[in-house]
């Protein structure tokens, strides 16, 4: 008689700072966990194949795509979405910058963007133009054709202090 493959598994993965006891599929893929089990919904569907950046999450302060993590693998890891930064001041200065120089149009791709140049600010403060652009490149936006928010994550670089 062949063996049946077991297909849930429990997990335990902490996000923004709180401990989940989940039983999910084997399959499943951390940006399903976060929308449908844990109504977090900032990181969003696109490609499903890591190219478009908006499931964007961070996992041990890295910009990752949540499409491309199974959740069973990230029990030992720290996952971070934009909701768990609601007190980051980056990330306001981000937001507000956002806002003043329309970087946020339809705002499918915002919190992949946001978290992914906060990472790049916090870990290169004075990154440079050709820094700004690279980490965006992972991104897709077919709205604001880059420019607004490059200005944006420009602005911030220019006047946000590192603590």
């Amino acid at each position: 008689m062949p063996r049946l493959l077991k297909t849930h598994y429990s997990a335990v993965v902490t996000v923004n700072g709180h401990v989940h006891r989940l039983t999910v599929p084997g399959h499943e893929r951390l940006l399903t966990t976060l929308r449908e089990r844990l109504h977090l919904f900032s990181a969003r569907y696109g490609c499903g194949t890591g190219h478009c950046g908006a499931c964007v999450v961070l996992v041990n302060e890295e910009p990752v795509p949540s499409c491309l993590l199974l959740t069973v693998r990230q029990q030992k890891n720290r996952i971070q979405t934009l909701e768990g930064l609601k007190k980051d001041s980056l990330l306001a200065q981000l937001m507000t910058s956002f806002a003043e120089e329309h970087a946020a149009q339809c705002g499918y791709c915002t919190p992949g963007l946001l978290l992914s140049a906060r990472h790049l600010l916090k870990t290169c403060p004075s990154a440079t133009e050709s820094q700004l652009r690279e980490e965006l490149s992972s991104h897709i936006c077919r709205c604001t054709g880059y420019y607004a928010p490059l200005r944006a994550i420009a602005k911030v670089r220019d006047s946000y202090a590192v603590d």
